[in-house]
């Protein structure tokens, strides 16, 4: 059993720590990071308020703009070393670059940014940041 979480405020109840790789893939795969069984997106790219499975309050997340940030890094991570290969290599007309780069671009950020998301929210939620945990505590 792994120890309790200290808090840092005297007299504070002491909370069971939550397994926060656990957290984060349940995230990854659109799933509540309490329960691993409900969904954790109502819509594209809204948060549930709570999950249909186990009920756990999801709408104190904050995730507000590094999912896209995080998902810029990767995207351009993966576009750039490969554009400029490309570029260097076979030197292709702008519009065939252009036909073939954006949509690339667009279809690897649309793709990451609904995992990615989950996995901020999941991580919010193994470290019971802005309000997370009051009600559930994790069962493992």
């Amino acid at each position: 059993m792994p120890p309790a979480q200290t808090s840092w405020i005297s007299g504070a109840e002491e909370l069971p720590r939550r397994n926060v790789w656990r957290a984060i893939a349940r995230g990854l795969r659109g799933r509540c990071p309490h329960c691993g069984k409900g969904k954790l997106f109502s819509g594209f790219l809204k948060v549930a308020a709570n999950c249909s499975a186990c009920g756990e309050d999801l709408s104190h997340h904050r995730a507000d703009d590094l999912p896209a940030y995080l998902v810029i890094v990767v995207v351009g991570h993966i576009m750039v070393p490969l554009v400029l290969w490309i570029e260097t290599d076979y030197a292709p007309p702008v519009p065939v670059q252009l036909a073939v780069y954006l949509p690339l671009t667009l279809a690897f950020a649309l793709v990451l940014l609904q995992p990615v998301k989950g996995a901020v929210v999941g991580l919010q939620w193994a470290f019971r940041m802005h309000g997370f945990g009051v009600a559930h505590d994790d069962p493992a």
